[in-house]
Parts: C-alpha cells; structure tokens; sequence
C-alpha cells in the first residue's frame, strides 16, 4: 500500500511537489508496481476554469451531417446520409463490326502462331545469315522451289523472223521436205543404191526434174540413163523432154516418138536400149541381156516411186527402142 500525505493542487488540479520525506513507501516490489500500473491508468481531471472555458466555446459545423463539439468529450458519431441508389448501369450493345473485327484480330493471332518455324537447312536471308525450317519436309520443300541462276547464264536474244508467218509456199516446201526425208529412209533401207541405181534425185518430190520428166517416174529414171550413157551429167543435158518426146511426155508415147525421129525400134534387145511397155504406159532400161535371151531391167515407178530390178523374157517386152541416133 501507498502512504500519502494531504496534498495542496495547483490550478489545474495537480499535487503539488512532494518532498522525498513524502514519497510512497512499497513493501515489496509487486506493491511498487501495482501501484505504478495504477497510476499510469488513472484519468486525470481537468481544471475547472479549463472545463469552463471548453463549455463555453461554439458548436463547430464540420459538414452538414457531421458535428464535432468543443466540449471535453467529443462525440464520436458520425452520421452519414443514406445514399440513393444509383440505377444499374445499361447493358452496351454489342456492335456487329466490332465483333467481326475482333474475330479477324483473334483469327490472324492464332495464324500467326500456327506458321512453322524455319530450322537450319544451308540457305541463307538476303542479309547472309542462315534460314531455319521447323522439319525436313518444309526444307525439302524449299530446297525443290529454290532455283539460283548464275550470273554468267546467256540467253540467246529472239529475232523478229523467228514469228513471221508461214506462207503456203513454205508449208508447201516443208511438206515435200518432209516427204523427201521420208524417200531417203525408204531409199537407204531398199539397198538400190548397191544394186546399181544411180539416179541423182533418188528422194526428191514430186515436180518436174531438170529433164522436165517429173522425178522418180520411169521416163525421168531412163531419161537420166540416155544421158549418162552419152556423158551427160549435168545441165544442160543432151537429152530432154524437147529431145526425146517432144509430142508428148507419158510412156505410151515414147515409140511414135522414135517413129518420128527414125530411131531404131526392135523386138531384140540390146544392153542400153529402152525396154517399152505401151499396154502398161511404162518403160524400162535394158541394164544386161542374159545368155538365155532374157533381159535384166532396171526402173524406177514399178513399185512406187523407187528403184527396182526385173529379169524378163525378151517376148515379154513389146518393143525395144535403140538409143537415140541409132
């Protein structure tokens, strides 16, 4: 317990100093600390003239739902305005263009993720470094539609000419070009030529030679014969179409055409002479007479166009004309 003598206050009510004579006295020190705890806790009343001040001073307005008064306690409610309810907010329409839109920004987002990644396969960008492909397939891919060409590649330049239009004269040309290629093969593959053909438009067309016979008939082919047997291999030739058969050109005319020369027509055959069938329109050159009497032909258009050989019996030519000036 606390011992206290009686005490004088100043003006605020405060004990006025204590001497040391008049300090508390504690018989332990739980005593001692009781008593300062209850020291600590114990309200201190304010001075009378303080409290007197404080009642006379105005009510403060704060706000108009809030007061605070002056006085010694101050009021701690607050009073606050209910509130009204604010109405809900509406709902926003949705724009259609804005949804449309937002779809194709969404759709070219997972575009964009979905495109591979490139892995490594040996090309290079245009700045040098190397260009990757997430697989084999899509470098495969780009390694097939890569093409590089080379700097030094030429390219032949394209002349006008080269889109002229054909004439029929040229489709006429090419034509018997054409065909003549086509004689060559079947000319080369017949083996004439070993047996003795001699003729020098073995694969030509089909117009008049410079005997003025059309090539590869039978009158051309032993025209040719009449001149190579007198020396005559080239233009001017001694022996024309105006010199043999000047009336007329076809075979069956050949004999009145010697008729009328004088040349000599006989049904004997001589090596060089004209083997004449009027009947079929054809001739023939007697190449050789064989010890029995038959003769060996050569000729050309017996079997179209192209040169062939026969062994007759001589009864079986119906004349033999002599060559020219005999």
């Amino acid at each position: 317990m606390s011992r206290m003598s009686s005490e004088s206050t100043d003006a605020f009510g405060v004990p006025a100093a204590e001497s040391a004579s008049d300090a508390p006295v504690f018989l332990s020190r739980r005593e001692a600390r009781a008593a300062r705890d209850a020291a600590a806790t114990k309200p201190i009343a304010a001075p009378a003239a303080f409290a007197a001040e404080v009642a006379a001073e105005p009510l403060i307005p704060i706000a108009p739902s809030i007061t605070v008064a002056t006085q010694s306690a101050v009021s701690t409610d607050v009073v606050v305005p209910q509130s009204r309810k604010l109405p809900k907010a509406k709902r926003a329409r949705k724009n259609p263009l804005r949804v449309m839109a937002s779809m194709a920004v969404i759709g070219g987002l997972f575009a964009v993720t979905a495109l591979p990644a490139y892995g490594q396969t040996g090309l290079t960008s245009d700045e040098g470094s190397p260009v990757a492909f997430a697989n084999a397939a899509d470098a495969a891919t780009v390694r097939v539609q890569s093409l590089t060409v080379s700097a030094d590649l030429t390219l032949p330049e394209l002349e006008r000419d080269q889109f002229d239009a054909t004439s029929p004269e040229d489709l006429e040309l090419i034509r018997q070009q054409s065909a003549i290629a086509s004689a060559n093969s079947l000319y080369a593959a017949s083996g004439a030529r070993a047996l003795g053909d001699d003729y020098p438009w073995a694969t030509a067309g089909y117009d008049l030679s410079p005997l003025n016979y059309y090539y590869r008939q039978c009158t051309d082919f032993v025209a040719w014969r009449l001149n190579r047997d007198v020396g005559s291999f080239s233009a001017p030739f001694r022996w024309t179409w105006a010199d043999l058969t000047p009336n007329g050109g076809n075979a069956s005319q050949w004999k009145d055409a010697w008729d009328a020369h004088g040349w000599t027509v006989s049904a004997t055959p001589i090596a060089g002479s004209v083997a004449w069938f009027g009947w079929d329109n054809h001739v023939a050159y007697v190449k050789a007479v064989n010890a029995d009497g038959s003769v060996l032909v050569e000729e050309y258009n017996y079997v179209n166009r192209v040169y062939s050989q026969r062994t007759l019996a001589a009864a079986d030519v119906e004349a033999f004309l002599y060559p020219p000036g005999q």
